[in-house]
């Protein structure tokens, strides 16, 4: 049974790859055939990957109820892809037959939901559901006027704005092959090239087995876009390598949990978070992508700072020599080739106008003409042992990338029914008035309870379904008070993404200390201290909306700098800098110059940043070394 499950596993898995590839290659089908055949084969891969009752006596049963669930919600997936031309044109009723498809179709959304992630989100779903079906009977302005079970099943099945929405659309175009992407990119041996990138550039640096970690999982987000898929692939090699220079196990998973928390903000290639973005504000991803530069580069800034400065204070080790590769080897044909043919692939296909899945198709075969090529040079014996045969390569890179949607079209599907009920019911502009409403319109003090309800409700919820939940029920506050879009979806972008290391519910420290073998709330500590600027980044966006949208250089330079003054003081606040060593001198000393920086005028950033580095020159004064927590 195992066997033919595995062997099941690989062939759908194969089948959904080359769907998405053909797709993005040649176009992709119409929206409600293109959806619900992705949907099927996800829900294919999510019941063969996390079965019912698997290593239990009540397996048998699980088989039963596995088969039962795929039959009947794949039959509802090919049921709306054979008559996608009927719902659009005429827009059908809801009878018997709809309801028991569209509650089948729930049901298993919810339950792969449960299985791949815990009760949360599901429930969360379940609850806008409820509030769609009887939020009527809720009193005051939190009530509304009611939706029977015919109306709702409309919305969820017989259109493009339910479960085929745009969300799961997303999900079966662009975040599909930019998974694979990322994946066709590890397994070509990006990978292995970018951690000994990140050896080289900061191993010897004080603090240099922290800042390969920051360096390294920077780099694997930028192409994979998983803070906890990160933590898990370059976790294993620098919290390891963190703890034999001295550093204590807590840190060095907290190192890795932050670091890796930033791919999902990096570009070229963020998170499935931010494809959803552009299509929420209905701008081009490419728009997304420059807005997020500065704040991504602000975000490493502080964390590298952070990590510099806690380095230095507690005297931690360099990595030693004989661990560092030389460049000689770095850079040699067979390793680079994969990583600049991608890219360039990449950049063709955008130059060229094409679409952003076609252009991600373009970097894959990019990729593997990389490998090809890089077979092909003359290489000495000692590199070409070990390599696997092309075409193993590329299979895992299929069967990975394919398996890794499992959880994100789930999510998005399950985000997807939120969204409509949301929509349907209004609630979203309801919360949005009444926090604009409690706050008097101040953007700040928006901004501060926006972002107390983003942490609350993204807990223990992935990074995508959580920015979708705050992006439509809190993004909306801030544009009422004056925030553009962009900004104000980059705000809740930024405090979903902390999801992954805000405590009790921290899915990137759990990984990480586990990894490290640690308790997960003194890793969650450290995390919190060294992620710290990333929780005060955000409001950058507020004060400088130059940071998103620039007017003039000028206003972008402005915003720049008085973002590195302010990211560089708190990495030295938190890092445990001493000017004084008195906590009464010292903390209000970089706290000053944090609020200094920030000061829209130029004599103001001038202040803050003569004052900053005047500071950072004091605080290299050898004093007695503490612990960050």
């Amino acid at each position: 049974m195992e066997k033919l499950q595995a062997k099941a596993l690989t062939g759908v898995a194969l089948v959904l790859s080359l769907f998405v590839l053909y797709t993005s290659a040649f176009g992709v089908l119409d929206a409600l055939v293109q959806r619900s055949t992705f949907l099927a084969m996800v829900i294919m891969l999510a019941l063969l990957r996390y079965p019912l009752a698997a290593g239990t006596r009540w397996r048998p049963l699980g088989v039963a109820i596995d088969l039962a669930l795929g039959a009947v919600s794949i039959g509802a997936c090919a049921w709306i892809a054979i008559h996608s031309d009927q719902i659009m044109d005429s827009l059908p009723t809801a009878g018997t037959q709809e309801i028991v498809m569209a509650t089948a179709l729930v049901v298993v959304i919810l339950e792969m939901s449960r299985r791949a992630i815990g009760l949360i989100f599901p429930t969360m779903v379940l609850i806008g559901l409820l509030y769609a079906l009887f939020g009527n009977h809720i009193p005051g302005a939190l009530g509304h006027r009611g939706f029977d079970i015919y109306f709702v099943t409309e919305t969820l099945l017989l259109g493009d704005i339910g479960i085929w929405g745009s969300l799961l659309g997303v999900a079966a175009t662009i975040i599909a092959v930019f998974s694979l992407f990322g994946s066709f990119l590890l397994h070509s041996g990006g990978g292995a090239a970018f951690m000994d990138i990140a050896l080289r550039v900061s191993g010897r640096s004080t603090g240099g087995a922290a800042k390969i970690a920051t360096i390294a999982s920077g780099l694997f987000g930028m192409v994979s876009g998983s803070a906890v898929g990160n933590v898990a692939t370059t976790g294993t090699f620098t919290i390891p390598l963190m703890k034999r220079l001295g550093y204590p196990a807590a840190l060095a998973g907290a190192v890795e949990a932050v670091a890796s928390t930033g791919g999902q903000l990096a570009p070229p290639i963020m998170g499935a978070a931010a494809f959803i973005m552009a299509e929420i504000i209905n701008v081009d991803y490419l728009t997304i992508a420059l807005a997020a530069i500065l704040p991504a580069a602000l975000f490493y800034l502080g964390v590298f700072g952070t990590v510099h400065v806690t380095a230095r204070e507690q005297r931690l080790g360099q990595v030693p020599e004989d661990q560092i590769p030389p460049w000689s080897v770095i850079l040699k044909i067979h390793r680079l080739a994969p990583i600049v043919c991608a890219f360039v692939g990449l950049g063709i296909g955008i130059a060229n106008g094409n679409s952003i899945q076609t252009a991600a198709f373009f970097g894959i075969a990019g990729t593997v003409i990389g490998v090809v090529i890089g077979r092909l040079w003359p290489a000495r014996a000692e590199d070409r042992e070990g390599r696997e045969p092309v075409a193993k390569q590329l299979r895992a890179a299929l069967d990975e990338g394919a398996n890794s949607l499992v959880v994100v079209g789930i999510l998005l599907a399950g985000a997807q029914i939120l969204v409509a009920m949301i929509n349907l019911t209004g609630i979203g502009v309801t919360l949005s008035s009444m926090i604009v409403g409690e706050a008097t319109a101040s953007v700040l003090t928006v901004g501060l309870i926006v972002a107390l309800i983003c942490m609350l409700m993204g807990m223990g919820i992935p990074t995508t379904a959580a920015y979708v939940l705050v992006a439509a029920t809190l993004a909306p506050a801030l544009v009422k008070v004056g925030v553009s879009p962009i900004a104000a979806h980059m705000f809740v972008f930024y405090f979903a993404t902390l999801s992954v290391i805000t405590p009790p519910v921290c899915v990137g420290v759990f990984v990480a200390a586990g990894i490290a073998g640690v308790g997960w709330t003194k890793v969650a500590r450290y995390a919190v201290a060294l992620g710290a600027v990333t929780y005060v980044i955000p409001f950058l966006f507020l004060l400088y909306p130059g940071m998103m949208t620039p007017e003039s250089p000028l206003q972008y330079v402005e915003a720049a700098l008085s973002g590195i003054v302010f990211v560089l003081a708190f990495a030295h606040l938190f890092g445990g800098a001493k000017i004084t060593g008195r906590l009464i001198v010292d903390v209000p000393a970089w706290v000053g110059v944090a609020f200094v920086a920030v000061y829209p005028h130029v004599a103001g950033l001038a202040i803050g940043a003569f004052a900053i580095v005047t500071l950072m020159w004091l605080s290299r004064r050898r004093l007695p070394a503490v612990r960050l927590c």
